[in-house]
């Protein structure tokens, strides 16, 4: 038998025989012995409630608890006897604080039961706790997008449902096999335009045009308007399946994706204007311009790449330590540029003209990098090099470290919500084809779903699985705990 020390508390009703009540319960086989006068502090609990059960009658009692024995006074409750160990310290403390190992969720579970509010955690649990719905609202959300993906939506129209498999068919790539085989395809076509631009520029691979001037080859330019003719076509199924089309217009991979195309199609565009007015200088730098935009199409791979969508993901959640390194590194460059400047000034072979073209100095340095075009030549102007070295290398260290981080925590984080989801789908299946099976015909039949029913049950009410969406027969699809908290 397990328990806390006592601690003599003044009874809130002033009674004396309730400072002598002595309640005895127990929790999921481990009995503990509790004193009315330390229950009363709360006396709105299911706890306190059993301190004046000898004047209840049978049925009152077995509302507040699962079983009573009247010859030892017992109280039997089947619930988490670890979980209870929490909830008593809230009549000895005046707090509760979740232990580590037991489920947030679970947890709340008991504190209903026992009657307590969620105003008497501690402020740490309140925060996991917040985490831990915000996780499990994402899951839930990767439920629903899967089960939508699988099935669509049954009440859509002709329209609408061609509508969603296209959509589903250019976006989404594990809905089906021929919707990851033109993810495949999609990929390979962008790596094949990414080669085709770099090896374009190669003075051995071009050709003269009639003027004299080096041009793509033939070929590549036939690679390449292939290529564009694959992005424009994919860009406009995705545009004309897409369900919401100014979400899909703004959305920053979208904007990539057009701005991969757009420049194909304005040089091709001036080209049928005549060559006067490619001659133009504006017009050329504008086609330059619009050429070197083509280097947008590489980004069109964090499409189909989960890593590289992550790293963009944690240098969101990483403003505030770049900025903190921009910080750094922007006080450092104005310091060492201005103290190179003064050092240097007097040289007669100084590099050092002036503060501003000291910043370039300053900036090489303190990165570490050192070209060697510009270079200190006095004692002093060598003794701030080496001191900007040392502190750019400090700036630079302190925050990658929270940076890295950001990216662990935010990669654990999306591959548990994938498993967490994945395995949600499983317990809706296993739900769904022992609910079948329940009311199929035969008592063998009957048998083997209830049993695996059951099973489902009793992993959904264990202390390693939190509950997530409600089934429609009363009960719980489930996560695991070990797999949430990763």
């Amino acid at each position: 038998m397990w328990g806390i020390q006592r601690t003599r508390y003044a009874d809130c009703n002033g009674s004396e025989a309730s400072e002598e009540t002595e309640i005895v319960v127990n929790i999921g086989g481990v009995k503990q012995v509790l004193y009315g006068d330390v229950l009363n502090r709360f006396p709105d609990t299911r706890l306190a409630e059993l301190v004046d059960c000898s004047l209840k009658s049978s049925e009152e009692i077995s509302l507040l608890c699962d079983d009573y024995d009247p010859d030892s006074g017992e109280f039997y409750f089947d619930r988490d006897p670890e979980a209870f160990k929490c909830i008593i310290e809230l009549y000895y403390y005046g707090e509760i604080h979740v232990k580590r190992g037991i489920c947030p969720i679970c947890f709340m579970k008991e504190m209903e039961f026992w009657k307590i509010g969620s105003d008497f955690l501690d402020e740490c649990c309140k925060s996991h706790l917040k985490e831990v719905e915000d996780e499990l609202a994402e899951i839930a959300e990767k439920v629903r997008t899967i089960l939508v993906d699988r099935e669509g939506d049954p009440s859509a129209g002709g329209w609408q449902r061609f509508q969603m498999c296209l959509w589903r068919l250019m976006e989404k790539p594990d809905s089906s096999l021929p919707a990851h085989i033109i993810a495949i395809v999609s990929f390979i076509f962008i790596l094949i335009s990414s080669v085709v631009m770099c090896v374009g520029t190669i003075p051995d691979l071009q050709v003269e045009d009639s003027e004299g001037n080096l041009a793509e080859h033939p070929t590549l330019e036939v690679i390449e308007t292939v290529c564009i003719g694959w992005f424009t076509i994919e860009y406009l199924l995705r545009l004309i399946s897409s369900p919401n089309k100014m979400k899909f217009v703004m959305a920053f991979m979208n904007i990539i994706d057009f701005m991969a195309i757009m420049p194909f199609f304005v040089v091709l565009i001036l080209t049928s204007f005549g060559a006067g007015v490619l001659e133009l200088a504006n017009v050329q730098q504008a086609v330059q311009a619009l050429r070197i935009m083509r280097i947008a199409r590489i980004f069109k791979l964090a499409r189909h790449s989960s890593g590289l969508q992550t790293l963009t993901s944690a240098l969101k959640s990483s403003f505030k330590e770049l900025g903190l390194l921009l910080m750094y590194m922007g006080v450092g460059v104005f310091l060492f540029s201005a103290l190179g400047y003064t050092m240097e000034q007097n040289h007669p072979d100084t590099l050092f003209t002036s503060i501003p073209q000291s910043f370039w100095w300053a900036v090489i340095t303190m990165t570490t990098v050192g070209y060697g075009d510009v270079y200190p030549k006095t004692t002093l102007g060598r003794c701030n090099a080496a001191i900007s070295f040392l502190c750019g290398v400090i700036a630079i260290a302190l925050p990658i470290h929270p940076i890295i981080n950001n990216f662990v925590l935010f990669y654990n984080k999306q591959q548990v919500l994938e498993t967490a989801a994945k395995h949600e789908i499983e317990l809706m299946a296993l739900r769904s084809g022992a609910g079948e099976l329940k009311a199929a015909p035969g008592a063998h039949k009957h048998v083997c779903g209830a049993g695996v029913w059951e099973n489902a049950m009793r992993s959904c009410h264990s202390d390693t699985y939190i509950p997530l969406l409600k089934d429609p027969r009363g009960g719980f699809a489930c996560v695991s705990n070990n797999q949430s908290n990763s």
